[in-house]
């Protein structure tokens, strides 16, 4: 039985989320490949230096530079012959393509995977993540996106072969006007080993600047609850939680974060959870390793000065 694993490019490395796959790919099977999909046939380079991949299929056409979820889901499913697995980080990358798969191949995936139980039974969060679930899959086929924050990141080895796939590029209804994207200096919030996260006690989009100038004296990634993001003191590509981003970081600390269970389920697995609030009933400060029950501001405002 052998798995591909399809393969999440951010400027023009592999992701964290990819890696991540890898790992869980290799839990399955020995047989791993890799399946990239661009119009660059350099993105398969680094692609083929990841440990663990056997060989590399690229798919490679021009009018791939930005393809639709339609088109890369049915390149997907016409290459799935001969495979028994998928396997994909969870990210909007892969839920935009995984469930699409499923539907072409008539197979139910299996989203946010923490943990490989044997070859067709595996474990996710249920209810923002207060319940794990233990799913056994019967079909031929096995869909999967798996959480970065539950295997480890597959380092690099030797190169391996790649292939280029020659096949037909789908037709598409839809086409790429741009994209837009925030630029930060500060660490990657899904890899970080630090996150210095704001909630809506911080009062004002002012305000949360101090959260930016600690998460800087400390190295540290911005995070942000969606009460926060809602109230607009911070865009949503910060926002830490179920319908924002999972990560699992050393130290988390949570500023004026009452910790409502969608965000706690998105910053659980974290090493430390340090909990600023002058409410220590809040749900973040019972899940907390140390509860600093103060002002935030004057905690800041010694945190920076220190």
């Amino acid at each position: 039985m052998s798995a591909l694993v399809l393969i999440e490019l951010l400027n023009n490395q592999v992701s964290a989320n990819s890696r991540a796959a890898v790992t869980a790919a290799k839990q399955l099977t020995d047989e791993v490949d890799a399946l990239v999909i661009t119009n660059n046939q350099n993105d398969a380079d680094s692609v083929a230096l990841v440990d663990g991949i056997g060989a590399v299929k690229l798919i490679l056409d021009d009018s791939l530079k930005h393809a639709s979820s339609e088109v890369s889901s049915k390149l997907v499913s016409d290459i799935m012959d001969g495979y028994h697995y998928l396997v994909a980080g969870s990210s909007t990358f892969s839920k935009n393509i995984v469930p699409r798969v499923g539907a072409l191949l008539d197979v139910q995936p299996i989203s946010d995977v923490s943990e490989i139980k044997s070859s067709n039974t595996f474990v996710r969060p249920l209810y923002a993540g207060n319940i794990m679930a233990t799913v056994e899959s019967m079909d031929s086929t096995i869909l999967l996106t798996v959480r970065a924050t539950s295997f480890e990141h597959a380092g690099d080895g030797e190169s391996a072969p790649i292939e280029i796939i020659t096949t037909n590029i789908p037709n598409s209804d839809s086409t790429f006007v741009s994209i837009q994207e925030s630029k930060s200096e500060r660490p990657d919030l899904t890899t970080a080993e630090r996150i210095v996260s704001g909630g809506r006690g911080l009062g004002s989009k002012e305000n949360f600047t101090i959260i930016e100038n600690l998460a800087d004296k400390l190295g540290a990634a911005v995070g942000a609850s969606r009460a926060a993001v809602d109230a607009g003191f911070i865009s949503n590509d910060y926002q830490v939680g179920q319908t924002g981003k999972v990560v699992a970081p050393k130290v988390y600390i949570a500023v004026g974060i009452s910790g409502a269970i969608q965000h706690l389920a998105g910053m659980k697995d974290s090493q430390v959870i340090v909990a600023i609030n002058n409410d220590p009933d809040a749900p973040m400060c019972r899940m907390a390793d140390l509860v600093w029950q103060v002002d935030l501001f004057e905690a800041i405002d010694e945190m920076l000065k220190a």
